[in-house]
């Protein structure tokens, strides 16, 4: 749609809409097969987490929901059509994108990398939104405070923030964010999960690649296992997060052990002295002192 010669604007996605869907696909880069066969989709209003050891596929599988690494078989669909389809100025209202890392040539200031998300709503009713948008982003994300310093001269974790700040600006219905708790300390990747829930809350799709199973575990609605290449499982944390299967993926003994008070499931590194006490599911069989402390 058009309005006074304008871009239109993307109709917001369904509750519970499959607004990324990957089918049959397959990735390669060079000689590997990096992806082998993932089939998933990213639902509006709920936070999907790709887990799962490094070179396991998780990167790769974010860009290819992206468009920004191409399909050797199989597809990716946006928003009901094939990313392909997509021009690149359409694409860009309907997904944001968080790389793992954000470097920047020239010293911007921090209000600037910021605005930056919003270049894709230029030409469209929502142009208007630009200042509020913005501020809110910088709010969010806990940036505000040092919006004229130049990006080069902020710390990793400042970074980090500045660069989802940017994303958020841009608000696309489907975030996809690539290890975006990689640099920040403890207070800082709470604040991101939380501004993972509320855009779910909000009726986004957000596919948020994580290692830590914890933070997994308490923020997503749905948790995909990579491991070599394919989704070993896919579906709630406190469903999927069992000891054996994350032992075997991770090649590391884990026991799945719920939270005293929560009952979210927490995944723990089994160590040396350890592991008379773990079954072999990877659950714990004795820990202090008290039997029967499995998840469920």
């Amino acid at each position: 749609m058009t309005v006074h010669g304008r871009r239109g604007i993307p109709a917001r996605p369904a509750p519970g809409a499959a607004f990324a869907e990957a089918v049959g696909l397959r990735v390669r880069l060079g000689e590997r097969e990096v992806l082998a066969g993932v089939d998933l989709s990213a639902r509006a209003g709920e936070v999907l987490a790709l887990v799962g050891p490094n070179g396991a596929g998780k990167s790769t599988l974010l860009a290819a929901l992206s468009a920004d690494l191409p399909a050797a078989e199989g597809l990716v669909r946006i928003d009901g059509r094939p990313e392909g389809d997509w021009a690149a100025p359409e694409l860009a209202l309907r997904r944001s994108v968080l790389p793992q890392s954000t470097q920047m040539s020239f010293p911007f200031p921090v209000a600037d990398v910021v605005r930056m998300g919003r270049a894709p709503w230029a030409g469209t009713p929502l142009a208007d939104s630009d200042v509020e948008a913005v501020a809110a982003a910088m709010a969010a994300t806990e940036v505000a405070g040092f919006a004229a310093r130049p990006f080069s001269a902020l710390s990793g974790g400042e970074r980090a923030r500045v660069a989802l700040a940017r994303v958020l600006a841009q608000r696309a219905p489907l975030l996809l964010l690539d290890e975006p708790t990689a640099a920040l300390d403890l207070r800082h990747q709470e604040l991101v999960l939380r501004i993972c829930r509320e855009r779910a809350a909000a009726g986004d799709a957000v596919v948020v690649v994580l290692h830590d199973l914890g933070l997994a575990a308490a923020y997503a609605d749905r948790a995909a296992v990579l491991h070599e290449g394919r989704i070993a499982v896919d579906g709630p944390p406190a469903e999927v997060f069992g000891g054996g299967l994350l032992s075997l993926v991770h090649r590391q003994p884990v026991e799945v052990l719920p939270h005293p008070r929560t009952g979210v499931p927490l995944a723990v590194p089994v160590r040396d002295g350890e592991r008379s006490s773990v079954r072999a599911d990877g659950r714990s069989a004795m820990r202090n002192g008290h039997a029967g402390l499995t998840s469920a």
